[in-house]
């Protein structure tokens, strides 16, 4: 832009500076003329502060104190034999070599809400892990011990109880499928321990998983959330509670906007089961899960990935009589629709323990429903377990391979009968049948599926394998058919399994 455009530009803004003053002024001059008030603006969103007020009382700060043991075994310095300052050093170092067995107590601070005027409080587990001693504050100043009810380490929930004098202010759980992104939202806690603070936002995204647990799915909200405010309540508009504030996104340690909470969908059952028992009680399928990627909806003729793909049963679980089986992508559990495969597991645990449910699977390309009775989920366990994958699975030393007789390729892979001498070589399981694998090309279809020396190949897409012949067969018969694809059931040599999806064009 030339000198003189620029300075064209800078004269149209000032005149039309100066047009839009004139307007102004001239406004004015005819109210005045008119005698017309004029009324200060009235934009901007409503005030929250009758909400807040009536919030404020059920929302608490939680002190924690816990005794660890002072490990500071750090050398004392040394002085010259004969230093003049070498008493000083022994008096001082002597007191810290006194103290160093002793223990050290470490306080931390969070939020929690009641749930019950009896003193029921829910906070997150983190808040209180490890404890000693837990101390309630409360809005009006005053302060009570409690004791833990019970605790759920994987979605990071735990119930509180005090004993009050008079009944306490208590908030209820909302409905949090009811929220929708935008809806606005208030979160009351005690950010850094400054005690009872509030902030306002919005529902930034549902559905979030940032690998905290298991059952991942958070709300994300812009409403400012800080180191304390853990274990607070996200309130809708109707002064309801829809999620409990749990982490945050910051490279600071504070508000960058991007916080996350437990949805009450979750968490709400969770808690009563807490309240109630003390522990959860949640219901388990037993089966191993895998997601559906594009290659294996290909495989299986689906129109789109959905869903997710079983592969494997847990011996002793509730399924007995191959209500469901290996391959069996799940699409559908007790009326909701399982779109990816960490839907599953919510669903299932979400679910009471003995309650016969409908499942729906694609099972040879159709959908059929099976019904299915839960067992009880136990600590250690999860729902429905994802499956291992060639990507997390432990890298063994690879064995050489076997001076068998062997095919010749097939995919990249040489196949050898499973006999005793082989079971025996590669440490596999009594209980595993099919073509054991004893050599992988590199660079090869199976090579870039993380296929190893030692596995077997138990089906080939659905059809049992019991010779290297039959895995060539049914390789060629998939070709010849048009197919891209072929998913290959493979087991470790401990009998776990994983479907794997190769490339047969």
């Amino acid at each position: 832009m030339s000198t003189r455009t620029k300075s064209r530009a800078h004269s149209l803004g000032t005149t039309l500076g100066v047009l839009a003053l004139a307007g102004t002024l001239a406004f004015s001059s005819t109210a005045l003329a008119q005698n017309t008030a004029i009324r200060p603006p009235t934009n901007g969103p409503a005030s929250v502060a009758d909400l807040a007020a009536g919030l404020l009382d059920a929302v608490v700060n939680i002190a924690t104190s816990q005794k660890v043991k002072n490990d500071d075994d750090a050398p004392a310095p040394q002085v010259p034999e004969g230093s003049p300052y070498q008493p000083y050093f022994d008096e001082f170092f002597k007191g810290q070599r006194d103290q160093s067995n002793r223990q050290r107590t470490v306080e931390s601070l969070g939020s929690g809400f009641v749930i019950d005027p009896t003193g029921f409080i829910v906070t997150n587990n983190h808040v209180i892990e490890g404890a000693d001693d837990i101390e309630i504050n409360f809005a009006n100043g005053s302060k009570l011990k409690a004791k833990l009810v019970g605790k759920d380490t994987k979605t990071d929930l735990a119930v509180l109880k005090v004993e009050p004098k008079a009944p306490l202010k208590a908030v209820p759980f909302g409905d949090s499928r009811k929220m929708r992104i935008g809806d606005w939202v208030m979160a009351i806690g005690n950010p850094f321990g400054l005690g009872g603070s509030v902030s306002v936002g919005i529902i930034s995204a549902r559905g979030r998983n940032i690998n905290a647990g298991p059952y991942d799915n958070f709300i994300q909200t812009d409403a400012a959330i800080n180191r304390g405010n853990s274990g607070g309540p996200l309130f809708n508009m109707a002064g309801e509670v829809i999620g409990i504030n749990t982490a945050i996104i910051s490279p600071t340690g504070g508000s960058i906007g991007i916080g996350f909470s437990v949805p009450t969908e979750l968490a709400a059952n969770v808690v009563l089961q807490l309240k109630d028992f003390g522990e959860t009680r949640r219901g388990w399928l037993g089966v191993r899960i895998q997601p559906v990627t594009d290659d294996i909806a290909e495989s299986l003729k689906m129109e789109a990935p959905r869903g997710a793909l079983v592969s494997g049963i847990i011996e002793g679980g509730p399924i007995a009589h191959e209500e469901i089986k290996a391959g069996d992508v799940i699409v559908k559990f007790d009326g909701r629709d399982i779109g990816e495969m960490r839907d599953l597991p919510r669903a299932v645990a979400e679910s009471p323990v003995g309650k016969a449910v409908d499942v729906v699977v694609i099972r040879d390309g159709k959908e059929q429903t099976v019904k299915v009775t839960l067992g009880r989920l136990e600590d250690g366990q999860l729902a429905s377990a994802p499956a291992a994958t060639g990507e997390d699975q432990p890298k063994a030393d690879k064995p050489e391979a076997a001076p068998l007789p062997a095919t010749d390729v097939v995919l990249g892979m040489k196949l050898s009968t499973l006999n005793e001498e082989v079971r025996k070589k590669y440490g596999i399981a009594e209980g595993v049948d099919g073509v054991v694998i004893t050599e992988v090309a590199p660079n090869s279809v199976a090579a870039e599926r993380r296929v190893e020396p030692g596995d077997v190949i138990v089906e080939v897409s659905q059809e049992a394998m019991g010779t290297p012949d039959d895995v060539a067969d049914r390789v060629e018969e998939l070709k010849s058919s048009g197919r891209h694809n072929a998913q290959l059931l493979l087991a470790n040599k401990t009998g776990e399994l994983r479907f794997v999806t190769v490339r047969v064009d």
